[in-house]
Parts: structure tokens; C-alpha cells; sequence
């Protein structure tokens, strides 16, 4: 489940509500503008980035980071993308603040503490979803982050129990947008499920809504992927046991196959200078040990 894409289209549609999660908000927070950004020399790619408006006084710019798999070198990332950004445009900002989300405590990386100083200052916050209190308790907005969170036995009722909120608390234009968001979340969490049992756990008809035609789209995307990924697969096959002279077990084949299209494409190369079976082990074991 693309939790991280769901998030972000939800504070594109409302930045506001990444300063409902913390205690303290900025009183410019209704005018913040959610982007995501580049840095180039080394280039990084920072998705979830919350700009001040722009004015005399220089403003705060909040990272966010959506992080629902366990990442031992996240804040590796996020701190080393964050401090480059804030470098390279110190005259627009006064301050800079970061926030990660978890769907609980388990998923923060294992070894922290190099960054104890930061994670325990006001300047970089840790939210868990599971920590939130009762999904129908909260804000709309919060509830959806934690509706991403929930197994799917008490999705169904949990969405529907939203869905009847939005239709009695928010007006008919900007509540369209919400159910087209519980719709991608139950779409993704779903995704064994037919279009007309997914309509029938909300009672709405999805094929009208825009974010499920974007899943749809997405989906389709990814089966390609999948199928270039296969084929990449089987050619990496053909020439290993081409150039090492043997079979290639299954287990092998297996592993290989779950392997990232851009992993492949590097291997095919890789392996013109592999003469044997242990040369490939240890170059997918330092592959393991990068990502």
C-alpha cells in the first residue's frame, strides 16, 4: 500500500493539518504552501517539504517524512537532505523543523544514537498514529492518516463511520475530496477486491471519483513494471548461466526476482565479471546491505 502517496495528497490538499499533529503551530500555519523540492551537488529529492509564505521576515520550513517500513538509515537521509536544503537557501528561512510519521514506535529506525541531541529537542518531532487515540475521535483529517493504519477487518466500518461524517460536517464541494481519499486508501488496502465490492463496503460509486481513477491508472503503471521486471529477470537468468556454466537454482531465481528493475539493469552488468556462484552472493549481499 502506497501509504506515503496518500499523505501527501492529503496535506497537498490541507497543509494545516501537519501542524494539527504538533503542540505547537505557527500563526502564519493557514498561509504554509506543501511542495516538494530538489538539491542538486549531490542531488536529493525531498518529497514532503512545508514553505512559509513568502515575505520580509523570513518564515520556518517544516520537513515532513511519511515512513510505514522500518528504514535503519532514515534519519541518515532525512537529516542529511534536510541540513543541505536549509544551507543552500539559509537567507529564506529562520528555522527549520522536522517531522516524521510512524504507524508506531517499531517502524523508527533501530540505532539513534547518534541523533539523540535532535530527536529530543522541539525541533524534530516523532508522531505514531497508533498513539493518536480513538480513530473516531479525532479530526477528520487525522482520522484518514489513521485509517491508513487500520487492519482490514475494521476498515470497512471505520470508513463508513467517516464517510457519515463528512456528509454531515463538510460542505458538499470540499467533502468531495475527502471521500475521493477514503476511496484510494480502501482501493490500496483492498486490492484483491472487484470495483463493486469496494463500492459496496463505502456505498458510493468509485468509478467517480478522481483519486480512484489516479489508483487505477497507478495500477496499471505498476503491471507494467512488473512486467518489464520479469523480463529483465529471466535475461539476467539466461546470461548467468550462459557466463557461470550452470543451472541457477531455484532459491536463486527467487531472490532475483524480487529484486528492483534498477537492481537488475545494475546486475546485467555487474555479472560480466562474475566466473562464479560466490561471486554472485556477495555482490547481491552488498546490494542487501545498501538499501
Amino acid at each position: 500500500m502506497r501509504r506515503d502517496s496518500i499523505f501527501y495528497k492529503l496535506f497537498g490538499q490541507a497543509p494545516t493539518l501537519l501542524f494539527d499533529l504538533l503542540a505547537t503551530t505557527p500563526a502564519n500555519a493557514a498561509n504554509y504552501r506543501f511542495d516538494s523540492v530538489a538539491v542538486k551537488e549531490p542531488k536529493f529529492e525531498i518529497d514532503g517539504v512545508f514553505l512559509p509564505p513568502e515575505s520580509e521576515e523570513p518564515g520556518i520550513v517544516y520537513f515532513c517524512e511519511v515512513q510505514f517500513q522500518k528504514d535503519e538509515q532514515l534519519y541518515e537521509r532525512l537529516f542529511g537532505e534536510s541540513f543541505l536544503y536549509f544551507y543552500r537557501n539559509r537567507s529564506r528561512y529562520s528555522d527549520w523543523q522536522a517531522v516524521v510519521i510512524y504507524p508506531s514506535r517499531s517502524a523508527e529506525q533501530s540505532d539513534v544514537y547518534p541523533y539523540r541531541a535532535l530527536l529530543n529537542s522541539n525541533q524534530v518531532h516523532r508522531v505514531c498514529l497508533d498513539e493518536l487515540g480513538d480513530i473516531r475521535a479525532l479530526p477528520l483529517g487525522i482520522a484518514l492518516m489513521v485509517l491508513t493504519t487500520v487492519g482490514e477487518t475494521q476498515a470497512p466500518a471505520e470508513a463508513r463511520y467517516l464517510l457519515s461524517r463528512v456528509q454531515q460536517e463538510v460542505p458538499p464541494a470540499a467533502g468531495r475530496d475527502i471521500i475521493d481519499l477514503l476511496a484510494t486508501i480502501l482501493s490500496y488496502k483492498f486490492t484483491s477486491l472487484s470495483r463493486a465490492e469496494v463500492e459496496s463496503m463505502l456505498g458510493i460509486t468509485l468509478q467517480e471519483t478522481r483519486f480512484y481513477q489516479e489508483a487505477k491508472a497507478e495500477g496499471r503503471q505498476e503491471g507494467r513494471q512488473e512486467g518489464r521486471q520479469a523480463e529483465a529477470c529471466a535475461l539476467i537468468v539466461r546470461q548467468l548461466t550462459r557466463r557461470l556454466r550452470q543451472e541457477i537454482s531455484e532459491e536463486m531465481r527467487s531472490r532475483l526476482a524480487n529484486l528492483p528493475l534498477l537492481v537488475l539493469e545494475d546486475l546485467s552488468e555487474a555479472l560480466l565479471d562474475f566466473a562464479t556462484l560466490a561471486d554472485l552472493e556477495a555482490w547481491l549481499e552488498v546490494q542487501h546491505s545498501e538499501r
